[in-house]
Parts: structure tokens; C-alpha cells; sequence
């Protein structure tokens, strides 16, 4: 497939108004906010809709999913805390803009998506992008035990518990980012494993994502 993407002034100039945006609004860690102001989100919406890319909101892609609002892309990436090089498990790659700001930002990203045609545009553009994750279509909320253990876990989608299956893909010192609640909302839950079964959670701010699909979730 071809693609023919541009970036210019005008698309740069609006990533760095949404950077600044984001830091208004209390994202604090500089490496994501550079990831953010790289990644040119407008290549993840139809040309038609790309005045749509830099403002602060959550868009429809298809496939009853939506590319998530930069900032809740930005306040999920904070939590997890990514050093260089640390092996990151997305759960629910979508368009692939997460992926991207996770790899920006240094992480060594393992991603998988339930919904078989965004996983094939994604498996596309990414690569055409210069981002080269490691790819997997199937159930996400079952994770992927064989690439485990993680250093950091994300879930991009709501979920009503948190799955102990990812738990046990989680390296001791790992964090996982998930949130949990309803269908309608659910609150930001990070996990920081301190031992084998022994865990540290904190609830933080509402949000409200796509359900998560799959065998250990809705």
C-alpha cells in the first residue's frame, strides 16, 4: 500500500501548540511531552479530518474504536516511568499512536490488537513510519505470555478488573497501567509488583476508554 504523508510547518507548529497544551494540563515529564511533539498524529486520521489531529480529543478510526485523547496518551505513558530500553506489553494497539509515543520515548514495545483490520493498517503504516514493534493480533487482555516477563504493561482500553494473567507477566519492579471500572467510566489504576504475589495499586483520575475486549475482560 502506498502512502503519501506530509509534515510541514504548519503540522509541526501544531504539535508543539499541543505540547504546550499538555503541559498546561499537568503532564510533567519531558521526555513524553518530546514524543508527543515527534509523533505526527495526523497520519493516523483520514486527510480529510486532519484539522482534527492536534486538538485534545479522542476520534473515531473504526471499528467501534477511537485514537485516544493526547493527553490521557501522555498521562497513561507518565505512569508507567519507561527507561530506555525497558520491554513494554500494549494491550490494544488501535491505530498504533500510543505504540508510537511509547517508542519515542525509548520502550522496546510488544503490541496487540483484537480487531483484525486495524491490526492490518496498522502493520502497515507503522513500519512506513520508521516504528518497528513487535506486532500481534489476538486477545489482549490474556497478554502475551510468550515474550513475557514485562518491564511495563499498558491497556488502552477499560477493563472491569484488573487481569491477574498480566499480573504474572509482570517483572518484579513492573508497573502495570490499566484502567478499571464500568462500560461508561473507569478510573486510572497503576500496579507496581513488589514480589511474586505481592503488589502495590493506587487509583487516580476518571476516564473514559473503549471496553476491553476478551476472555479475562468484558
Amino acid at each position: 500500500m502506498a502512502y503519501k504523508f506530509i509534515d510541514n510547518y504548519r503540522e509541526q507548529g501544531a504539535r508543539k501548540r499541543l505540547v504546550e497544551i499538555l503541559r498546561k494540563k499537568g503532564i510533567e515529564d519531558e521526555k513524553v511531552l518530546t514524543a508527543i511533539g515527534k509523533v505526527p498524529r495526523h497520519y493516523f486520521f483520514d486527510e480529510t479530518f486532519w484539522n482534527q489531529a492536534y486538538k485534545d480529543i479522542a476520534f473515531p478510526i473504526g471499528a467501534g474504536q477511537t485514537i485516544s485523547q493526547p493527553y490521557t496518551v501522555a498521562y497513561q505513558t507518565e505512569l508507567l516511568h519507561i527507561q530506555k530500553g525497558d520491554k513494554v506489553l500494549e494491550i490494544g494497539t488501535g491505530c498504533g499512536y500510543q505504540t508510537c509515543v511509547l517508542m519515542e520515548v525509548g520502550a522496546k514495545v510488544f503490541t496487540i490488537e483484537r480487531q483484525e483490520k486495524l491490526y492490518e493498517r496498522t502493520i502497515q503504516v507503522l513500519p512506513y513510519m520508521g516504528y518497528k514493534p513487535k506486532f500481534f493480533l489476538g486477545d489482549g487482555s490474556i497478554g502475551i505470555a510468550e515474550d513475557a516477563p514485562y518491564d511495563k504493561i499498558i491497556v488502552t482500553a477499560g477493563a472491569p478488573t484488573v487481569p491477574e494473567i498480566l499480573l504474572k507477566q509482570l517483572k518484579i519492579g513492573g508497573i502495570l497501567v490499566i484502567p478499571v471500572g464500568d462500560e461508561k467510566s473507569q478510573k486510572m489504576v497503576t500496579v507496581l509488583k513488589t514480589a511474586e504475589h505481592d503488589y502495590e495499586r493506587h487509583v487516580l483520575d476518571t476516564f473514559r476508554f473503549v471496553p476491553l475486549v476478551g476472555d479475562r475482560a468484558w
